[in-house]
């Protein structure tokens, strides 16, 4: 994980900045990315896992488990990312006109979806 995708903020692309690449799609690689770039959120991800996956003789829990941590991942390793959709989930929360919140959240459900679907690298 050395590489570090560029993404760029502000109007026209401006204001470049870093964010780490996401690992690999294992469990295990999740737990290390996270560990070093979203420390926060480790006891989280660790009782999520000893809860629903460690003693299970059952993997069907795995994949529901990695496509929350993925995306909790791609969101937290990016703090504009994450202040964005705090800033929309509040703005929404806020709002007294229906179709101002309705737009909000549905900015905020596609941003969650498309962190969900990056890739390994990226």
């Amino acid at each position: 994980m050395t590489a570090q995708p560029v993404h760029f903020d502000g109007p026209g692309g401006q204001n470049p900045r870093r964010v780490p690449p996401m690992p690999e799609r294992t469990p295990q690689a999740l737990r290390l990315a996270i560990q070093e770039h979203a420390p926060h959120l480790l006891p989280d991800f660790e009782s999520h896992w000893r809860r629903a996956i460690a003693d299970a003789f059952n993997l069907t829990p795995v994949p529901a488990f990695m496509r929350l941590w993925w995306t909790q991942y791609a969101i937290a390793r990016d703090p504009c990312l994450h202040a964005h959709l705090h800033d929309l989930e509040a703005r929404a929360a806020k709002s007294e006109d229906p179709q101002e919140s309705g737009a909000l959240l549905a900015e905020y459900s596609r941003l969650r979806r498309a962190a969900a679907e990056v890739e390994p690298g990226e």
